[in-house]
């Protein structure tokens, strides 16, 4: 069979029609609606290389090529292809296409169908391989001799460079992998994606879906960032719910071709798919996998409010779905671009940005390519990754279709790799949180050496005066940064437990889940008191810039801020909104209730006296008293709150806390995100130096118990001064915690031995 209709085919026909052609057949056949259309069957691709005899020179041409060297491997592909393209199609393989095509161009009333020529090849789509994105797809093709002509380049297109460099790596024999071409007609559709029947990354029974506007190219190219909808498949409830910035999208021009324009500012923060829409392709997403009895990876599109199946594959990772990797070290690491996490795991290497398939040789093993987006081209350079973060791109795109199946963590969709992340910048990618972080994260053979540290320490232990505290970023955090040794959390952050909540923690309010907040909050927090009682955990309240709660389920309504640092955050806005505020006083009310009465409260960002006044009267209120039910103390983060800290004592505290990375911003007006003024960033300035002191001198003075929980408390040459200038504890991150120790035992000593020879010298 040199040519076959859909309805002719069926998932069985894998080894004639190839996987795309093979599953459209199927799903035509089961009654889904597919745009008709046909396929060029493998064994016509096999006749035209048997007939024209080229196929033994493409082998010898193969056989002498090294697919790991870039360039060679680049160059051979393109003699392959120029070979297929520029050889003459025999008469009679011609004559079977050009019927087939009138015949489809006239079953849908067209004088010259417009159609989509997509690759099939015959290993394509496996349970245990994925050739997706491999082989060329060409949309709006018109009239016999385009077609012909672009069927020869898909033929061509199952020699691309990646596509060689796949089978070499998965010892796919060249000479037995066919390929078919499925001509399709064009839907003309306002809106088009990708889904998952369930979460590719850990598949949990949760429909991935991710559209945009126009035709699907722009998802599955990765061009744009999609809005991302998780809808449970039992209850057909939207979990997640991420309405992105459209910037682009693909549509039809007046001749037939698709042209990639800007969307109307009005449509690109607009939410693509209704609630019916999400319906109608949950139930679609049952109906595919009660035919394939397997999990499924489509694309879908909507014409005029109808959907189509353009095509539908089995998932190929589930099988390497593990717990993934990760390490609590990371949540202590500053977070440096924000995506969304595509392949699970951790990663951490050197920088390499490519803006340039020319650029892919700067990659080497075990580095992190950032580029705008990933290209089928690339597959070999991705190969050598550690880990992959891009610019743009779903959770479906390419870049995170191949990452996966590599087992490669990959964060997409941060909208500022490129411009944010530098070459030979170390950097940790968390694949799953979709985060990268600042620095390189401790390897486990580290932390073994750590941990055999921290037994030696436990036998003979450092003693000093001044607390070495750790600081908590997260709850799951908490073993680990309990089994430092530390002697209390001297920052528990509220912000991430409040961003994990799924939903806007204002949304509970508004909704009257007011109970259900509260109880997230403890479940969090009683992890961290739990493993630390009791040793003191002190509680910083939400201080997230809007610009970190715009995207959630109930963040529509969040500012646009130019500047999200300088803005409502912290106890400004907690003040603003204090039933907020109000509910994470009734969950600390709760845990002490409990018994877990080491947890303080220390509200951040404050600049004037009124604000720590008027936030104990919202403490009390809940029936927790300050200074009498539970310690309450606030950050020094401004400048302000710098100079005027006696004030602050006399209205009341019980502690305070240095938060050197805002107040060294702040001081020195210099955002340290910021790659042009970050060289500029230093918390050793002397006029940053002086508020430190003057605060922890002040507050010695008057009883007040002092710490510091920025960076600088894990520098050790800061810490000396630190514990010169008399503060009462220093905390630090998790993996510092032995270091910051030593420190602070030679400073104290060497604090003792100078006033020693100082009474000899009177």
């Amino acid at each position: 069979m040199f040519v076959a209709k859909f309805e002719k085919i069926s998932k069985d026909d894998i080894d004639i029609a190839g996987g795309k052609g093979a599953n459209l057949g199927e799903l035509t056949q089961a009654g889904i609606p597919v745009p008709p259309g046909f396929v060029i069957t493998s064994e016509t691709y096999e006749k035209f290389m048997s007939d024209t005899e080229i196929n033994t020179n493409i082998m010898d041409i193969l056989k002498n090529t090294d697919v790991n060297d870039t360039k060679a491997l680049q160059e051979a592909s393109d003699k392959i292809k120029e070979i297929i393209i520029n050889t003459k199609m025999p008469q009679d393989i011609e004559t079977m296409i050009v019927e087939a095509y009138n015949q489809l161009s006239q079953s849908v009333d067209e004088d010259d169908a417009d159609v989509a020529v997509r690759s099939s090849a015959t290993a394509e789509d496996l349970p245990d391989a994925s050739f997706a994105g491999q082989q060329d797809t060409y949309l709006h093709v018109k009239g016999v001799d385009q077609v012909l002509e672009y069927v020869q380049k898909v033929w061509a297109s199952l020699f691309e460079a990646r596509a060689i460099f796949y089978r070499e790596e998965n010892d796919f024999d060249h000479e037995k992998v066919y390929i078919a071409v499925c001509v399709q007609q064009m839907v003309q559709a306002e809106k088009a994606g990708v889904m998952f029947t369930v979460n590719p990354s850990t598949g949990e029974e949760v429909a991935m879906i991710e559209g945009s506007w126009g035709l699907g190219e722009s998802v599955v190219s990765g061009d744009v960032t999609p809005d991302h909808y998780d809808v449970d498949k039992k209850s057909g409830k939207i979990e997640t719910l991420t309405v992105s910035d459209k910037k682009f999208m693909y549509i039809n021009d007046d001749k037939g071709t698709s042209l990639k324009v800007e969307v109307p500012e009005e449509k690109r923060n607009e939410r693509v798919l209704s609630d019916e829409d999400l319906k109608k392709l949950l139930d679609m997403a049952k109906t595919i996998e009660d035919l394939y009895k397997k999990p499924m990876d489509t694309e879908w599109a909507m014409q005029k409010g109808r959907l189509y199946l353009l095509q539908a594959r089995p998932i190929t990772t589930l099988d390497n779905v593990d717990e993934p990797t990760s390490s609590d070290n990371a949540t202590d690491l500053d977070v440096i671009v924000k995506g969304l996490g595509a392949s699970p795991g951790m990663a951490a290497g050197s920088v390499k940005v490519i803006f340039d398939l020319d650029e892919l040789d700067k990659i080497e093993d075990g580095d992190i390519m950032v580029t705008a987006m990933t290209t089928p081209d690339m597959v070999p350079a991705m190969k050598k990754s550690a880990g992959i973060v891009t610019d743009e791109g779903g959770v479906t795109c390419h870049a995170s279709i191949i990452s996966r199946e590599l087992g490669i963590p990959c964060v997409v969709g941060t909208g500022e790799a490129t411009s944010t992340l530098k070459d030979s910048q170390e950097v940790t990618v968390d694949g799953k949180k979709g985060l990268v972080y600042e620095g390189i994260i401790k390897t486990e053979e580290s932390q073994s050496s750590q941990s055999e540290t921290s037994t030696s320490q436990a036998a003979a232990p450092i003693i000093t005066v001044t607390d070495v505290k750790v600081n908590v970023s997260m709850p799951e955090a908490a073993k680990k940064a309990a089994a430092t040794g530390a002697d209390g959390v001297g920052l528990l952050r509220a912000e991430h437990m409040m961003l994990g909540l799924g939903a806007h923690p204002k949304k509970f309010i508004d909704d009257g889940k007011e109970d259900e907040l509260i109880s997230e909050l403890i479940n969090g927090i009683i992890k961290v008191a739990d493993e630390f009682y009791p040793r003191p955990v002190w509680y910083r309240t939400m201080d997230a810039p809007t610009d970190e709660f715009v995207t959630m389920e109930g963040g529509e309504n969040e500012p646009i801020e130019h500047n999200p640092m300088l803005g409502w955050r912290g106890i400004r806005r907690e003040l603003d909104e204090p039933e907020l505020i109000q509910c994470e006083f009734k969950a600390i009310k709760k845990l002490h209730e409990k018994g877990y009465t080491n947890v303080g409260i220390m509200i951040p960002l404050s600049q004037n006296v009124a604000e720590l006044k008027k936030a104990k009267e919202l403490c009390a209120d809940v029936g927790l008293i300050p200074h009498k039910d539970v310690e309450f103390g606030m950050m020094v983060e401004t400048p302000a709150a710098a100079l005027i800290i006696e004030d602050y004592i006399a209205e009341g505290l019980d502690f305070v806390s240095l938060g050197t990375n805002d107040l060294t911003q702040y001081t020195l007006a210099i955002d340290r995100n910021n790659e042009f003024t970050a060289k500029n960033y230093k918390e050793e300035h002397p006029a940053v130096m002086k508020l430190i002191e003057r605060t922890i001198k002040i507050c010695v003075e008057n009883g007040v118990t002092c710490s510091i929980c920025g960076q600088a408390g894990s520098v050790p040459r800061i810490v000396e001064k630190l514990v010169g200038f008399g503060i009462t504890s220093v905390s630090s991150n998790a993996d510092a915690i032995s270091d910051v120790r030593k420190t602070v035992a030679k400073a104290e000593q060497k604090l003792i031995l100078d006033a020693a020879r100082e009474q000899l010298n009177k």
